[in-house]
């Protein structure tokens, strides 16, 4: 990178790099085709599959809502930013566009705080579980979520602490000190981020601790009895097995949004004066992939939600074949064999027993798959 690059700012060096801002703009909106679509169909599935419904599904509903909003109403005027397009100069868009952005960061990772909390409990304190959660408490905690995720930035957006305006360093519309020198950046990184992951961080040490102490005792009671487990030992440890595979998929996405957002965490912080704007590009597409990478942890990771995708997909599919039983059923009447040659009677006949084999394989195959 030359010195001419580090030392003339983000917007600058954008609009010098035309091929760079084009590049960036196309990964932007990919980013939000696959978030939309992802987080659209993690929801329906969800809501579609009553064998993956639990407590831990409300708040990954919620999930896939709040980066379903980021890329819906964060996304476009980033990628708009890239393609040279100025929305910054008007005041609306200039407050609302980081309020729903700065919002989206903290309540993704205070949802991911509850689902870490909702694993913690299950396993180490199972005998709470149902105590504590119980649908006026899944929903005052989402509500409760949502209050300090949002609420926290309102002071921000009324101009009170801190203001939301274009920052010219970054060429875009940022939290920036307002006439007394305040900014609610630190509070927020404070109380949105570090209090979060530390709560995370605690969560996973004991499961870890109770799930191997739990395996120990597990095998030193077969190596006792000298015998296969019994029937209640088996449901335990499949019980278990589930739970702690849910568990690591709540770990990965835990680490993804933590990848996603140290790079421009650590990018703004180290340099101020964006002396290095191409780290400051590579940090905020970063930012951008937080938003679509979570429905496919939930595919690679989980094999319950791989199974309701493809279950869900695979109806719409045998939807569509439904409707073309009756185009299907039509053309076989009309093959009937009406001529009066032997040979044009033969061949209709032919033809229209290969139709009906063909529409009775549709009918028992849409059959098999509404059962199943």
């Amino acid at each position: 990178m030359s010195s001419s690059d580090q030392s003339m700012g983000f917007e600058p060096w954008l609009k010098e790099n035309q091929t760079i801002r084009y590049a960036a703009a196309f990964i932007t909106l990919l980013i939000m085709c696959i978030g939309i679509v992802g987080n659209s169909l993690t929801i329906l599935v969800i809501l579609k599959s009553p064998r993956i419904r639990n407590v831990a599904s409300a708040f990954i509903i919620s999930l896939g809502a709040a980066d379903l909003l980021f890329c819906i109403a964060v996304l476009p005027f980033n990628a708009s930013r890239f393609l040279n397009i100025n929305w910054v100069q008007y005041p609306i868009l200039c407050s609302m566009v980081p309020f729903f952005q700065y919002g989206n960061i903290g309540i993704s990772l205070l949802f991911i705080t509850m689902i870490t909390i909702n694993r913690y409990i299950m396993i180490v304190h199972s005998s709470l579980y149902s105590i504590v959660y119980r649908p006026i408490w899944i929903t005052s905690m989402i509500i409760l979520c949502l209050i300090i995720s949002f609420g926290m930035l309102v002071p921000t957006l009324l101009g009170k602490w801190g203001k939301f305006e274009n920052d010219p360093k970054l060429g875009s519309c940022s939290i920036i000190s307002d006439e007394s020198g305040r900014s609610s950046k630190f509070a927020l990184f404070i109380t949105g981020f570090i209090i979060p992951c530390i709560v995370i961080v605690c969560c996973y040490t004991s499961i870890f601790w109770v799930v191997r102490k739990s395996e120990q005792r597990m095998r030193k009671h077969q190596l006792s009895t000298q015998s296969d487990p019994t029937v209640t030992n088996m449901q335990s440890i499949k019980r278990k097995l589930s739970e702690w595979r849910i568990t690591k998929m709540v770990l990965a996405i835990f680490l993804s949004f933590v990848l996603c957002y140290l790079p421009i965490t650590i990018t703004k912080t180290s340099d101020p004066d964006v002396q290095y704007p191409a780290l400051l590009l590579i940090a905020y597409i970063m930012v951008y992939a937080s938003a679509c990478v979570n429905p496919i942890i939930y595919v690679i990771m989980n094999k319950q939600y791989r199974k309701a995708f493809e279950s869900v997909l695979s109806v719409g599919c045998c939807e569509k074949a439904t409707k073309r039983v009756p185009v299907l059923r039509s053309i076989s009447k009309r093959l009937q064999p009406h001529g009066k040659n032997q040979e044009d009677r033969g061949f209709g006949t032919t033809v229209s027993h290969v139709s009906s084999i063909a529409l009775e394989s549709l009918d028992y195959n849409n059959r098999i798959s509404r059962i199943a």
